[in-house]
């Protein structure tokens, strides 16, 4: 029968009792061995895992020293770091704070160094100063704040300038020197403007000159100008000539090349457009203090009988009626010209206080326009009064104070006794130079005359003088030529004034005596017969009328004739000045004419604009301008290279028995000289006796004795003992 097998639940499986089961010992052991190598290996995972793990912590300590090894590192260079940067920042700062000490505690020596200059120079001016300000104008307050100002002006003048002062201060007798020799200009017609004069200071230099006197350039009202000399503003350069800026740019370059520029301050009168003028005129009582005025013409009237006029002819009378102001003004030069009145303090002070301003500039001349002028007293000529020369020697002891290389030139066109005085004395001296206007006019004269008697009893006047007074020698200036002569010594040789001065107009016109020379008059007064005369050098020596001519020989002469001069004018004891043009022998410029505001003036003639394409034949031996500028630039290098041409070197005339030549003697620190000049168209002998040797021409290098010397027509030499 079939078995049917029962299904075993889970309950009786469970229930079912368990068999044994019987291993074998081999069995046994290889299960051991099972086991073990399986916990072997179990082991083994579990050292591997726990090496790995050591080594990963290990590793991880490993990092964790080593970042926090470089952090504390970089911690320790960032602290180093910080602790230097702090320590340099500590020593900087204190480097800082000592180098501020230093340069404060340098600052500080320096202003004081300046403050003590400063008081050293205003305490030896100080007593003199105030005594003639308190004689003058007896205002303390006034005084007091003019010392203010010149110690204001003193801190603002830059260092370039103080040190010039400091340097002319320990060489008073800087500019007495024989390599001074001046050029004189309007800016205008020389180079367009201040900017072109500072394109052609090469040429300057190579003229010869160092020193430069720029004709008026402050502002003037156009038309109503005076050539410039109505001023109406002190501190405004006029548009067309440029700027403050400008000036002191100029300034600055020709003291690069060591040339001196000089100016016109004009201190007698302001342009009726000054600022002040325009205030008195609108009845202002402190602006009309400030000039002359008078509500009628009694006072005006009681002037004109003791002062004379300055242009009779075209500007008569010495006031001025003004309608809209319903005043009279003095007005001494045109009525567009306002006399100042330097009664009044404040008068004075602000034109030192305008001085001052321009020094700073770097102006090293001042010239002070017609300086006789500028003191009124009723019942006088009101020419060269005390007062004048008290408001001098102040002006003299301010530049000493605040700008002492600063020179102060002197306009005095009159006759040698007059002039002198403007030197003040060797203790208390005044203008440092003065124009030298008698001798000026006396050559002319003596070109005229052919007679060099007058001119020698002139030069030997100025050679008593002392060697301190310094003289500007010229032959042509930018004003006509007045001539103030020594009429009492003619008179003597039968030659009246009216009759003489006609003769020297109509010669110097080209219309007596042989005259080669061209010319115009100026102010001619039909009542008196005086007039005086305008033209240049060149034109004056006959040069344009041998040009137009187209006369070879006549030139050469002429020629000859203008060497002469400037020749005899270098050997004159002081400063030779040039005018612009003369170096090339430019003549009279007839084209004022077609100017309507300059026609009226003759005086332009003169002043004609600089022709640059004549003077690009400088160098050309062949033609005029290189004669002429060749032949003074020699002249120029013997009077540089020879020491007894300083200007306090002794200085005599010698007697030549022909009253045709000139001779002049030099003699300095062993060495002499003898100046031979012929004023005349002949030839003629010198009749000297330097019976001491052999003397060499230092022009010609001929070797002569200075005994019976032959001099050509027009001819000159400069002879100095071997």
């Amino acid at each position: 029968m079939k078995r049917t097998r029962k299904k075993t639940t889970k309950q009786e499986t469970l229930q079912q009792p368990t068999v044994a089961i019987t291993m074998t010992a081999e069995d046994k052991a290889a299960a051991e061995k099972k086991a073990a190598e399986e916990k072997a290996a179990e082991k083994k995972v579990a050292e591997e895992k726990a090496a790995a793990e050591k080594k990963v912590a290990e590793e991880k300590a490993a990092a964790e020293k080593k970042a926090a090894e470089e952090k504390a590192a970089a911690e320790k260079k960032a602290a180093e770091e910080k602790a230097a940067a702090e320590k340099a920042a500590a020593i900087a700062a204190a480097e800082k704070e000592a180098a501020l000490r230093e340069a404060e505690a340098a600052k500080k020596a320096r202003e004081d160094a300046i403050e003590a200059t400063y008081r050293k120079r205003f305490d030896r001016h100080f007593e003199e100063l105030r005594w003639l300000y308190m004689e003058l104008y007896g205002n303390s307050s006034m005084f007091a704040e003019l010392c203010d100002n010149m110690k204001r002006f003193y801190m603002e003048r830059n260092t370039d300038l103080r040190a010039s002062d400091a340097s002319r201060e320990k060489r008073p007798d800087w500019y007495k020197q024989n390599d001074m020799m001046g050029m004189m200009f309007y800016i205008d017609n020389f180079a367009g403007n201040m900017k072109g004069v500072q394109k052609k200071l090469d040429y300057i230099e190579q003229c010869g000159v160092n020193y430069i006197h720029l004709m008026p350039f402050l502002d003037t009202p156009e038309g109503r100008s005076d050539g410039g000399y109505a001023v109406s503003d002190f501190r405004k350069v006029q548009e067309k000539l440029g700027t403050m800026e400008d000036l002191e740019h100029l300034t600055a370059a020709c003291h690069e090349k060591d040339i001196n520029v000089c100016m016109d301050f004009v201190m007698n009168h302001t342009s009726e457009d000054h600022e002040w003028a325009k205030r008195a005129r609108q009845g202002d009582g402190e602006y009309m203090g400030r000039y002359f005025f008078f509500d009628n013409w009694d006072i005006p009237a009681k002037y004109e009988q003791t002062v004379p006029q300055v242009f009779p002819t075209t500007a008569p009378g010495n006031f001025t009626w003004l309608p809209d102001a319903g005043h009279f003004v003095m007005t001494s030069f045109y009525p567009y010209q306002w006399d100042l009145n330097y009664r009044n303090p404040r008068v004075f002070n602000e034109m030192m206080y305008n001085f001052l301003f321009l020094a700073n500039k770097g102006i090293d001349i001042v010239r002070i326009d017609a300086v006789p002028y500028i003191w009124k007293e009723l019942g006088t000529t009101c020419r060269n009064l005390q007062q004048v020369h008290t408001i001098v020697r102040m002006m003299r002891m301010i530049g000493e104070i605040v700008c002492p290389g600063i020179l102060l030139l002197g306009e005095v066109v009159m006759e040698p006794e007059k002039v002198v005085p403007y030197f003040g004395t060797v203790e208390k001296p005044e203008c440092h130079m003065l124009y030298n206007v008698t001798t000026m006019a006396t050559t002319w004269h003596t070109v005229a005359t052919r007679d060099v008697s007058l001119l020698k009893k002139q030069l030997d006047i100025v050679d008593s003088l002392p060697k301190d007074y310094v003289f500007l020698n010229y032959l042509r200036c930018h004003d006509d030529i007045g001539w103030g002569l020594d009429y009492a010594t003619l008179e003597q040789e039968g030659m009246m004034e009216r009759s003489h001065k006609q003769y020297l107009n109509d010669y110097f016109q080209g219309y007596a005596g042989n005259s080669t020379s061209r010319g115009e008059l100026y102010n001619a007064d039909p009542v008196t017969g005086d007039a005086r005369f305008c033209g240049t050098t060149a034109s004056m020596c006959g040069i344009e009328k041998a040009g137009f001519e187209q006369d070879p020989a006549a030139m050469d002469l002429a020629i000859r004739k203008d060497l002469m001069l400037h020749a005899y004018m270098f050997m004159q004891s002081g400063i030779p000045v040039l005018y612009s043009g003369d170096e090339i022998a430019q003549v009279n410029d007839y084209t004022y004419k077609d100017d309507p505001n300059k026609v009226a003036d003759s005086r332009y003639i003169h002043r004609g604009v600089m022709h640059w394409d004549l003077a690009e034949k400088r160098n050309d031996p062949s033609t005029v301008e290189g004669k002429m500028f060749l032949g003074l630039q020699k002249l120029e290098q013997i009077r540089k290279e020879e020491k007894a041409f300083v200007s306090y070197a002794d200085t005599w005339t010698v007697e030549t028995w022909e009253k045709g030549v000139l001779c002049i003697g030099r003699f300095y620190d062993g060495e002499k000289i003898y100046g031979l000049f012929n004023f005349s168209e002949y030839d003629k002998t010198a009749w000297i006796n330097g019976n001491d040797g052999l003397y060499v021409d230092l022009i010609s290098g001929q070797k002569m004795k200075a005994c019976g010397v032959n001099i050509p027509a027009f001819g000159y030499y400069y002879l100095k003992k071997l």
